[in-house]
């Protein structure tokens, strides 16, 4: 993974992580830090991000390698989604 140019997490902290799964993720980060992009994507606040990997150490190390140096864009305003055609129970089931 810290030959990939890019690495792209999608929606980040979706799912809650496993002790295994949060020390592969630190790995990985730490392999990219300051080398390689890294886009994480999340509907979680990076003010909840600590809190939200559960684990007394790990939570310092990972957000802080992710958001050093990084751009961060708070989107804001309705979701794509609901603002194109959305899907009524009519549009897609029949009765």
């Amino acid at each position: 993974m810290a030959e990939t140019e890019a690495l792209v997490i999608a929606d980040w902290r979706l799912a809650p992580l496993s002790a295994a799964r949060r020390r592969d993720l630190l790995e990985i980060i730490e392999d990219r830090h300051t080398t390689r992009s890294t886009i994480a994507t999340s509907q979680l606040p990076v003010e909840k991000w600590h809190d939200a990997i559960g684990d007394p150490t790990l939570p310092d190390a990972i957000p802080d390698r992710l958001v050093h140096g990084a751009y961060k864009f708070n989107l804001k305003g309705e979701s794509m989604r609901e603002t194109r055609a959305p899907l009524t129970r009519t549009n897609h089931c029949e009765s």
